[in-house]
């Protein structure tokens, strides 16, 4: 799932927080726990795709007739599109409701939107990173991040500032 194929809620927008480097870092233990489950419930989601897109291919227009032999499976699958579907958007609203962008559940990156000389910016973060390390623009993206002084790398430090 790339999120950042999409336009954010905040695009345009103040975002609602804006998070310094240490509050960052303070989220990701709880970031690596989540990302796994997100990526997880994506995974079965395109799995549940699949396989209903093969009945549907298979069965047609009887798909879900009553007397179809596979109807319970076709509800079922069903049923755990619109749940897990619903789950994964639900979190991920969440994490953007608290200026926090998923961008890749596949390779875990995550965004939180910061300020940096009275600029919005994000700071990045991917997953097996020790620390968030690096930020970008807004209009940038993973291969125009730059090093945080002070995080073990050299360049311009985002000083960022916390805001509601």
């Amino acid at each position: 799932m790339r999120s950042s194929d999409r336009p954010g809620p905040h695009r345009g927008e103040s975002p609602p927080r804006l998070w310094t480097v240490e509050e960052a870092n303070g989220r990701l233990a709880a970031l690596r726990e989540l990302l796994p489950q997100l990526r997880a419930w994506a995974v079965r989601l395109a799995k549940v795709h699949d396989e209903l897109g093969r009945l549907k291919e298979f069965w047609g227009k009887e798909v879900d007739a009553t007397d179809s032999p596979d109807r319970d499976l076709w509800v079922r699958l069903e049923d755990e599109w619109t749940r897990l579907g619903q789950r994964l958007e639900q979190e991920v609203l969440r994490l953007q409701t608290d200026g926090i962008e998923v961008k890749d559940l596949e390779t875990g990156l995550v965004d939180f939107y910061s300020l940096r000389g009275g600029e919005v910016i994000f700071l990045c973060w991917q997953r097996g990173e020790a620390e968030v390390g690096h930020w970008h623009t807004l209009s940038g993206g993973f291969r125009t991040r730059r090093p945080i002084e002070g995080s073990g790398r050299s360049s311009s430090t985002p000083r960022a500032s916390r805001s509601k």
